[in-house]
């Protein structure tokens, strides 16, 4: 016979990434990135964890779907002030589920920054700045009387979006593709970027302009996936990325040669079709991130070589 009694209890929904983004006729574009998290607690409940009856509990995988559901359907003011959304979802749940005592939600905001060119903000274009970190690594190598120096520097973990101008299509079908056209969709990656120097004279390499590289790669990086046309639409990462090296090289006669690895980070419209509403394509209105499996996309672009066409 049991004798322990419940002292508390809720359960539900953790990491619900969210992705809501409102398209302006005037082509700005505003974001907002969740990650929530919904617990149900009442008496109503207790039975399930005493006797394993499941009769009024409703589903975690549920509660999901409610999230990215009101996601769709709430006015956009509701949806992207966190403190709104949050009590929307929460007076959701009591009022659909008499069961349910209380709605317990967490919303942790996950920050995008407007990049910024002119010192006007980008209509589609986001960024998480002062997140990335720069590094360098120095070889230094006897050679005969002197010293051969090879040096890379460069920036990883820039986290960068954008809502639009953005495409994979026209690629490889067979069999096992499964994967649609995408003739516009929200790009994001987490952004690695490395230059190198090669040098037969250590003090003439010290005296590079460092800093100013570091901050072009930087500017070209994002001035690049946000404004460059060649970039745009109708273009993959991999075209993207051999604009932003391209960029870099013709501003920075020093750099030999710039690498970049580009993780694709996948944002999904949300399937709303069971409950009626159009959420993909050109409707594409609520996003579920996924960070894992990823898209991998690198490449090393240099200088042709001298006599090269």
């Amino acid at each position: 016979m049991e004798t322990s009694i419940i002292k508390s209890q809720a359960y539900g929904k953790d990491r619900v990434r969210i992705v809501r983004v409102v398209r302006r006729a005037d082509g700005w574009q505003e974001i907002a990135d969740y990650s929530v998290c919904v617990l149900l607690s009442g008496e109503a409940f207790e039975s399930s964890y005493t006797k394993g009856d499941n009769k009024l509990v409703v589903a975690t995988d549920s509660q999901k779907n409610i999230v990215y559901y009101l996601g769709k359907t709430l006015p956009p003011c509701r949806v992207m002030v966190p403190e709104v959304f949050a009590s929307e979802i929460a007076a959701f749940m009591v009022k659909k589920y008499s069961h349910v005592t209380t709605c317990h939600v967490k919303i942790i905001t996950k920050p995008w920054e407007r990049m910024m060119f002119d010192s006007k903000g980008h209509p589609h274009s986001f960024c998480r700045e002062g997140k990335e970190t720069r590094w360098t690594e120095a070889f230094v190598t006897r050679k005969g009387e002197g010293l051969g120096v090879r040096m890379n520097s460069g920036f990883y973990d820039l986290e960068v979006l954008k809502t639009t101008n953005s495409s994979f299509t026209d690629f490889w079908r067979d069999e096992l593709t499964t994967l649609p056209e995408m003739a516009d969709r929200v790009l994001s990656t987490k952004v690695l970027c490395q230059w190198t120097f090669v040098s037969d004279d250590l003090e003439t390499l010290q005296k590079k302009p460092f800093n100013r590289i570091f901050a072009g790669a930087k500017r070209n990086t994002l001035d690049a996936l946000a404004n460059d046309p060649r970039a745009w639409v109708h273009a993959s990462v991999q075209s993207a990325l051999y604009v932003m090296a391209d960029r870099i090289l013709n501003d920075f006669a020093d750099v030999d040669d710039v690498y970049y690895a580009l993780p694709n980070i996948h944002y999904f419209p949300f399937d709303l079709s069971k409950f009626g509403l159009k959420n993909l394509q050109s409707d594409a209105e609520v996003y579920m991130p996924i960070a894992d499996p990823s898209g991998y996309i690198t490449a090393t672009i240099s200088r042709p070589s001298k006599g090269k066409i």
